[in-house]
């Protein structure tokens, strides 16, 4: 399972640069909302909570801006930034775009065709786990996962690059649209079966539709049922 992607707080352990740990620390907490949007957050603040010096976390807050997790403020610290939804949209059809034109290059190779598929079928495990633990952050984390082992298919060295760095972007949207309509859970997974199915079969137009509508249900329709 080479392919398959990870988000920071997933692999960062004690062999890890300490910056590298503070950064993934801090991200999780951005995540899950206990450093909320419009937040300061200080490189004396990461320092005390991860009893480490200023300079890792000086580190730490410079990777956490290039996530779009923060934004730097000069001589004062970092604002955690705000999910708008301009950024939203942008970044779901990217991902989706991505997708899309993964898919539609698969080849009929039935080697190619079966890993992915193995890959897939385990990170619905993980989300099948996630629901019965009702772990929203699990969720999200096996959602990237997902999306970017399907993304991954295509085979282009860019896209690598883009994912890891949006990667934590996206999990942070997931995770939100879970809180705010836990009811989605449920139909995301399901659309993860669909997907799944597309994908392994090569379907291109049909996962074409379904990608879109699954965007649609699982980080649009909270704001039409409020």
């Amino acid at each position: 399972m080479n392919d398959l992607l990870t988000l920071p707080w997933e692999t960062a352990d004690d062999a890890s640069p300490i910056a590298a740990r503070m950064a993934a620390w801090a991200a999780r907490e951005v995540i899950e909302q206990r450093y909320e949007p419009g937040m300061l957050l200080t490189e004396a603040d990461l320092a005390e909570a991860q009893k480490a010096s200023r300079t890792p976390a000086r580190e730490a807050m410079l990777q956490l801006e290039r996530w779009r997790l923060v934004r730097l403020v000069p001589k004062k610290g970092a604002i955690v930034t705000t999910v708008t939804g301009e950024e939203r949209r942008d970044l779901l059809a990217v991902r989706a775009m991505f997708e899309i034109d993964a898919v539609h290059a698969l080849s009929a190779d039935a080697e190619v065709m079966e890993a992915l598929a193995a890959d897939l079928q385990f990170l619905l495990g993980r989300q099948r786990e996630a629901l019965s633990g009702d772990s929203s952050l699990d969720f999200a984390s096996s959602d990237y996962a997902f999306h970017a082992r399907i993304i991954r298919s295509g085979r282009n060295a860019v896209t690598d690059e883009l994912l890891s760095t949006i990667g934590p972007r996206l999990a942070r949207l997931t995770y939100q649209a879970v809180i705010d309509l836990p009811s989605a859970l449920e139909d995301l997974f399901a659309d993860h079966e669909q997907l799944t199915e597309c994908a392994c079969q090569g379907d291109s137009p049909r996962f074409t539709r379904l990608v879109r509508q699954h965007i649609d249900h699982g980080h649009f329709q909270q704001n039409r049922t409020r």
